[in-house]
């Protein structure tokens, strides 16, 4: 299992993974969709995705051993189900999809969501968004993450309206991806993407991962709520802007 040895790719590469740890904490929900592309800077899409592989198994199971006691069984039992299906949907059409597509759908509706979120903002007594939106929209996070581990703007979408406390969200998300990415193995494995030079890269970027994830579960567990969403808005902004620009690259 041969890495691959060249600087420029770690270069991207390092910084990604830790965004993506820190992501996983919940601190800064949403630049976890960012490693993808980052790393897409050196090498493919499809072998970015399978890179970061063996390294969110690891920060998935930091991330449910932290937060083991704070998530939302009932929310979790209506997500999952969704969201496997949108991890079917993904295997089905991996190789006739152009990933710049992907992301370019779902950098816009992460925009527009954002756009709704601070121009309509809802009143604190408002409704929660229907289920039928919650079950599109966890389809769809299945699905941006199994094409390039960016399934958080779409989901986001539907959990931030929840209002649920920091350390709530945070650990339903944590189990949520859990379950999705380990969901994801076979297939890629059947896709060919698991190759030894994939695997020998991830073991070299291992070991970021529960720098990011510790630093993100400090913070995660003593920031003030108003400015926790304030950063998981900005994530999902910085998201935004930088899929949209990587589909019109």
């Amino acid at each position: 299992m041969t890495p691959i040895t060249d600087w420029s790719f770690y270069a991207v590469a390092i910084p990604a993974v830790l965004l993506l740890g820190v992501s996983k904490s919940g601190f800064g929900a949403g630049f976890g969709s960012l490693a993808v592309p980052l790393m897409a800077l050196s090498v493919t899409v499809p072998q970015a995705a399978a890179i970061l592989m063996p390294v969110l198994l690891v920060m998935d199971l930091l991330g449910i051993a932290a937060f083991r006691k704070d998530f939302d069984r009932a929310l979790l039992r209506f997500l999952l189900p969704w969201g496997l299906l949108g991890i079917g949907i993904g295997t089905l059409t991996f190789q006739l999809l152009q990933p710049r597509w992907v992301a370019g759908i779902v950098g816009v509706f992460t925009l527009l969501f954002l756009a709704q979120r601070l121009l309509f903002a809802p009143r604190a007594d408002g409704a929660p968004p229907p289920r039928w939106a919650g079950a599109l929209l966890t389809a769809t996070s299945g699905f941006t993450s199994f094409v390039a581990h960016a399934g958080g703007p779409p989901i986001n979408a539907y959990v931030i309206p929840l209002r649920l406390t920091p350390l709530r969200f945070t650990g339903t998300m944590a189990f949520f991806f859990f379950v999705i990415n380990l969901a994801k193995w076979l297939p890629y494995a059947w896709l060919g993407l698991l190759d030894g030079r994939n695997l020998g890269t991830s073991l070299v970027l291992l070991p970021l991962a529960p720098i990011g994830v510790w630093a993100g579960v400090r913070i995660a567990r003593r920031i003030d709520q108003r400015l926790f969403y304030r950063f998981v808005y900005l994530g999902m902004l910085l998201t935004g802007l930088k899929l949209v620009w990587d589909a019109w690259g």
